[in-house]
């Protein structure tokens, strides 16, 4: 293993989307990730070796139902640095794995915790989607065009950046913290806090009166003509986002349309103008015949790849911006840091791959490993 987070030991517990997506993110920047099956996985659905979201990681399976495997468990947690867990709250207090009992036998521990509605409050143990907390933390309104519902942007912003990758910041500052005060302490995300987080600037809009149009009327939101995705004559598209005088200026030149009577940038009076003579000039040609026209420009005009697309792009090709992992392209480790580089990640295992190899480095005996797996606590993948 490479990265800066070489030497610190994590503990999955195997969930959703947040869970191993920031555990992902902490194997990739170095860091050692056990995760926790399911005792069952093992002879389940056959192992995705290019799974994303499981990848840089060894496995053991355990039952958190039987209670040698809770003791299994805390034994890990005595030698982790981080645990991740993304149950509904109350669930790991009632296995009898819980911050209480895994800080009692690890002091040092950085227990994190990932959420819908966050681990208290009246709706904190209700069912959710990313979807659900995009809708009441304010985000998923201002989403969508005018005139229609809002539209679910994947489950990208509560899922995985208001979850995931909020967790791995509180989960980092936590190890800093640590590092003056000795202690570990526990770290609980919740997706639709996350989510809110992310539209601050939003809030800032709002506040200043500068977010005042219905959906799909603002500057940033497809209201404005030279920040929106227009359709080629292939049928495939193009982003805008010429938000400044300058880049504007760029965007009329490769239009042809420098010496054209037409209202302000700004003027949203004209906007409507704006958007039908700047869709009308990119129809005439093919997305890619505008990307290649725009290329080199400050005109902030890019061609919209689909996701089998973008790892092709050359600016994606110069940086190794992808990478094959288990027989599958998928995105490389990000940030990158100078000094201490991340490696490019090694295959996701199959479930209980490791059960035999974690077990004996947190110093249980041949027998001992025996005797969990004939009794069910843990199990070996085949």
């Amino acid at each position: 293993m490479s990265g800066p987070l070489t030497g610190v030991r994590v503990l999955e517990f195997t969930n959703l989307a947040p869970v191993p997506f920031a555990a992902t993110m902490l194997a990739d920047l170095g860091a050692e990730v056990v995760r926790v099956d399911r005792h069952d996985s093992v002879t389940g659905a056959p192992a995705r070796p290019g799974d994303p979201l499981a990848r840089g990681r060894r496995s053991i399976a355990l039952d958190l139902k039987h209670p040698e495997a809770i003791a299994v468990a805390l034994r890990l947690a005595e030698s982790a640095d981080v645990l991740i867990e993304g149950f509904r709250p109350g669930v790991c207090e009632r296995l009898g794995i819980g911050p209480e009992e895994c800080l009692a036998v690890n002091p040092r521990l950085v227990y994190a915790r990932i959420s819908g509605w966050g681990q208290d409050g009246p709706g904190a143990k209700e069912a959710g989607h990313d979807l659900d907390y995009l809708a009441v933390s304010g985000v998923l309104a201002p989403i969508g065009p005018a005139g229609a519902p809002p539209t679910p942007p994947l489950n990208y912003v509560a899922d995985f950046a208001g979850g995931g990758m909020l967790a791995v910041v509180g989960i980092l500052a936590a190890l800093w913290e640590r590092e003056r005060s000795g202690h570990g302490q526990v770290v609980d995300a919740a997706m639709v806090e996350g989510a809110a987080l992310l539209s601050a600037q939003l809030h800032g809009l709002l506040a200043d009166g500068m977010w005042t149009g219905p959906r799909g009327g603002n500057l940033l939101d497809g209201g404005a003509p030279f920040y929106r995705c227009y359709p080629c004559a292939d049928g495939r598209f193009v982003a805008v986002a010429a938000l400044e005088p300058r880049f504007y200026a760029a965007l009329l030149a490769g239009l042809g349309l420098v010496d054209e009577d037409l209202p302000g940038q700004y003027d949203e009076a004209g906007w409507p103008v704006l958007h039908e003579t700047f869709a009308a000039v990119l129809a005439t040609g093919t997305r890619d015949d505008w990307a290649e026209r725009f290329a080199g420009t400050d005109a902030c005009v890019t061609p919209v790849l689909d996701p089998a697309e973008a790892p092709r792009h050359p600016q994606a090709v110069a940086r190794r911006s992808f990478v094959d992992v288990g027989g599958q392209v998928q995105p490389a480790p990000a940030p990158r840091l100078s000094r201490t580089p991340s490696g490019v990640p090694g295959p996701a295992p199959a479930p209980g791959a490791h059960t035999r190899e974690v077990l004996a480095g947190a110093g249980f005996g041949e027998a001992e490993i025996g005797e969990l797996v004939r009794s069910g606590a843990v199990a070996v993948a085949r």
